[in-house]
């Protein structure tokens, strides 16, 4: 990783450069408290009788390491998703059906008069956010989270630039549930994407808004799991008010997911039961 970071073997010999009295085993669990809690770096300066700024300078060379990492695959130990046509292919291969959903963090608001300053404004929260697509199974492991974008862009425009429309074009096996914001993948894919369907109008007989109500209701219960995907990363604190710097934000996000993912991935897979009868007792004839 380091390797890649430099962009070619290193150029000084081992062991050269000032001597970190802030060690690596102690740069790892510092960062992954500070993802996890969101304290100011402050407080495990405090406690390990260091700068402020060695705890900083720790978080930002381990954070890249931890988002780099890719999530983890039910399952499959060592093998890594780590980009949107990784949970395509993924579900390609091992016949799962996709949950997608999109998330948004609130974010600090840009200062004024700044370009772009309304880009971040959410239409629906009313807040400065950032938005991402959470992508999970069935049992709502989460295979893939990221593709970071402003929160004033619609879930049916990133579908765009995410190339999420074109992974279903290219890839016409894998089936997926989604919510009302990506109803233009239905639209697009009906073979293949689930959505909510549309409620039906005020006149409509009673029995057609008791089915919309009953198909309503089953494609809820099987795209749930992915609200609680997303659920588990809100659990850290910065996923639920992002106070650092935006330009850091995809970076957070991609390692405090990955590490949910390496959770999530070692729940055991449940194989669906049979309904198939088996007589007891031969039937006498």
């Amino acid at each position: 990783m380091l390797h890649e970071r430099r962009g070619g073997s290193r150029r000084r010999a081992v062991g050269a450069g000032p001597d970190h009295r802030f060690v690596f085993i102690d740069r790892v669990p510092v960062t992954l408290v500070v993802l996890r809690l969101g304290m100011p770096h402050a407080a495990p300066a405090q406690m390990y009788t260091v700068d402020r700024s060695t705890i900083s300078g720790a978080v930002r060379e381990i954070r890249p390491l931890l988002a780099a990492r890719g999530f983890a695959v039910p399952d499959r130990p060592g093998l890594r998703l780590r980009t949107v046509e990784d949970p395509f292919a993924y579900a390609d291969v091992e016949g799962v059906d996709l949950r997608i959903d999109g998330t948004d963090v609130q974010v600090r608001r840009p200062r004024t008069g700044r370009p772009g300053r309304k880009a971040f404004v959410s239409g629906k929260r009313k807040q400065n956010t950032i938005k991402t697509t959470t992508f999970c199974d069935a049992q709502g492991r989460t295979l893939f989270s990221g593709a970071a974008r402003p929160g004033r862009m619609h879930d049916q425009t990133s579908v765009r630039t995410e190339g999420i429309a074109e992974q279903s074009r290219l890839r016409p096996k894998v089936k997926a549930e989604i919510d009302a914001g990506y109803r233009g993948l239905v639209n697009e894919f009906p073979d293949q994407v689930s959505a909510p369907p549309k409620k039906p109008k005020q006149d409509a007989p009673l029995g057609d808004r008791y089915a919309w109500r009953e198909a309503r209701r089953r494609q809820s219960s099987r795209r749930i799991c992915v609200e609680h995907a997303n659920a588990e990363s809100a659990q850290w604190r910065p996923m639920q008010r992002f106070t650092g710097r935006r330009e850091d934000f995809a970076e957070t996000q991609a390692a405090i997911a990955a590490l949910v993912s390496d959770r999530s991935a070692l729940r055991a897979t449940r194989h669906r039961t049979s309904t198939e009868l088996v007589l007891v007792h031969p039937i006498a004839r």
